[in-house]
């Protein structure tokens, strides 16, 4: 077992000595996609490590409280896999890759059931099944659920699973670089950081698997915490790895808007699958008016619009939000079914939703884009480096299905682990080359010799609101280009941070390197917003307000080129003619036409 208590050892800041240790596969990341692939990776046989930067157990999975999406078809018998992955690609606007969404809705209901094997306590049916809810844009009940801490038990139960196998893990730990052998240019290590002393660790393997989760901490409301701020579509996109439909950010529909302390803390799409409904301050329920068939369970793309219609015409509340409203179900219902949400809101806001209706607005809460990945093995462009649930893209296009995320880091989390394990077994340990070593020790080491350099927290400070200001929901080309512009001069300032005092857990050195991934990251989105000249999904342009299948059914890739960042259009893929037929069926193009 890992040790994860590190020494005393006070480090000077100009102290560029470092540790070595080894691994086949490490694991970056130790969410529900990262504990899943360090569960295959080991189980397979490979010497795996799992780090991550804040603690075993604490990651952003414990926000998808609703339920994990698979058609098991235990309430609606109708339901089947084919139907899961046409709802996949048409509410993600044509934009996934059909391979991807296949291998998801066949392998999920196989992922939910293993998750109970390994002791998650679902809801269940009066006959003994796992009960399941319906969900915004699924054509059946098909979120299986344990209350609205679905996400949790997931954590809780594969985090029991790591620790009975003693899987090595380092929590802690941040990786701030990726490294590959100058002879094959496949992956041969990492360097990282332990924070609680801020000694450097050299871990040299054949195989990495990135599983960091999102960047939403770009955005300055948003439900994601502290740790979300992209480092894994760094670390990936400055080794070499090319990224996908960066442009997608997921604004969740409901997210809190009082007191201040809370802006943006989610609430689980969960309370309109009960029968939550949304109203305007007028009192109208408004999503008659922009989906009549699916009212307030309508794609999250479209609900988010709607909200953020209703307020920009005048018809919000005071505080510039809309009411959600589930007290028609009674007490006990809402506090049976949704007791996080009625606690939620009765700590931090004083308010009881068994009596009084909730205030929400739209919060950056996903992001449909990320790290290009092969389909069956999620292995990037480059040899070894693998990337798992919401860093990686391909499965969600344009717009997320409410409970696709939970299943997609279980099948692919295990997919990854499986692949990573595989390509280990005839890979030999590549080289670290010391000038790449030396060149990162100095690269993080830097803010400590700076005397006048920027405030890092400042910078982040000015990353998000540039972000929530010019590249929100709706979007134009003058914000945007302003957008780009402003994290132009914040890359510039960020060439000179300061840190300062002592290594061990200095959050001046941690934002440091924080603002380094969230200023790509957000060069990344704004270049592929402005690139795409349409609106489809969770990308909406004011200035191209219609979507354009003629000339935007494409992914939009982002990759390095002569050491600048660069946007290639490519077709999305063509899937086969059977999987077409499932994508055109009778019902969906009933509902398009019912659709205003």
């Amino acid at each position: 077992m890992w040790s994860t208590t590190s020494s005393q050892k006070q480090f000077d800041p100009a102290d560029e000595s470092y540790e070595t240790t080894s691994c086949d596969v490490l694991i970056v990341g130790a969410g529900g996609a990262g504990m899943r692939a360090a569960i295959e990776s080991f189980d397979k046989g490979a010497k795996t490590l799992l780090v991550c930067k804040s603690l075993l157990g604490k990651a952003h999975t414990v926000m998808a409280e609703g339920g994990i999406a698979a058609a098991l078809a235990n309430i609606d018998p109708q339901d089947n896999w084919k139907i899961h992955f046409s709802d996949t690609i048409v509410e993600g606007q044509q934009l996934s890759n059909w391979r991807i969404a296949e291998i998801f809705a066949k392998e999920a209901p196989e992922r939910v059931m293993e998750l109970e094997y390994y002791g998650a306590l679902f809801d269940r049916t009066e006959d003994g099944k796992i009960m399941q809810r319906p969900f915004g844009a699924h054509s059946y009940r098909r979120l299986c659920y344990i209350g609205d801490r679905t996400g949790l038990e997931l954590i809780r139960t594969l985090e029991d699973q790591v620790l009975k196998r003693n899987i090595p893990y380092m929590d802690e730990t941040e990786i701030t670089w990726i490294f590959k052998d100058p002879a094959t240019g496949a992956v041969s290590g990492a360097l990282a950081i332990k924070i609680t002393t801020g000694e450097l660790l050299l871990i040299k393997c054949k195989a990495i698997i990135l599983a960091t989760g999102g960047c939403g901490k770009v955005y300055a409301v948003t439900s994601n915490s502290w740790e979300s701020t992209g480092d894994g579509i760094a670390l990936a996109y400055r080794a070499g790895a090319e990224l996908m439909d960066m442009e997608m950010i997921q604004f969740h529909p409901t997210g809190m808007i009082y007191p201040a302390g809370v802006r943006g803390m989610l609430i689980t799409e969960a309370v309109r699958g009960e029968g939550g409904i949304l109203t305007n301050a007028k009192g109208e329920r408004f999503m008659e008016k922009y989906d009549p068939k699916r009212l307030d369970l309508s794609a999250r793309d479209v609900v988010s619009r709607s909200i953020y219609t209703e307020i920009q015409e005048g018809r919000g509340t005071p505080n510039g939000a809309v009411y959600l409203d589930i007290r028609h179900l009674g007490a006990e219902r809402i506090k049976e079914k949704l007791p996080s949400m009625y606690y939620q809101f009765l700590e931090f806001a004083g308010i009881d939703i068994t009596k009084q209706k909730m205030e929400v607005a739209p919060t950056v809460h996903y992001q449909m884009g990320g790290i290009r990945v092969v389909p069956d093995t999620c292995e990037t462009n480059i040899h070894g480096l693998f990337a798992a649930g919401e860093v990686a893209c391909g499965l969600h296009g344009g717009n997320r299905l409410g409970g696709n995320s939970l299943s997609d880091i279980l099948v692919f989390g295990r997919r990854a682990g499986l692949a990573a394990s595989e390509y280990i077994k005839n890979t030999p340990q590549g080289e670290v080359a010391g000038q790449d070593l030396s060149g990162e020790i100095k690269r993080i080491l830097a803010p400590f010799k700076s005397l006048n350099g920027a405030n890092p927290f400042d910078l982040k400070d000015r990353i998000a609101a540039t972000m929530w200001k010019y590249v929100g929901i709706v979007r134009n080309e003058i914000d945007l280009r302003k957008g780009l512009e402003e994290i132009g001069l914040i890359k510039l300032d960020s060439k000179n941070l300061q840190a300062k005092g002592a290594r061990a857990f200095n959050q001046s050195w941690a934002d440091s390197m924080a603002v380094w991934n969230m200023v790509l990251d957000c060069e990344a989105i704004i270049r592929s917003a402005l690139t795409r000249k349409e609106s489809r999904g969770a990308h909406t342009r004011s200035d191209y307000p219609k979507k354009d299948d003629a000339n935007w059914m494409v992914n939009i890739i982002t990759k390095q080129k002569d050491g600048q960042m660069i946007q290639e259009v490519v077709p999305v893929p063509k899937m086969p003619p059977e999987y077409e037929a499932l994508i055109n069926r009778e019902e969906i193009l009933a509902w398009k036409k019912n659709v205003k």
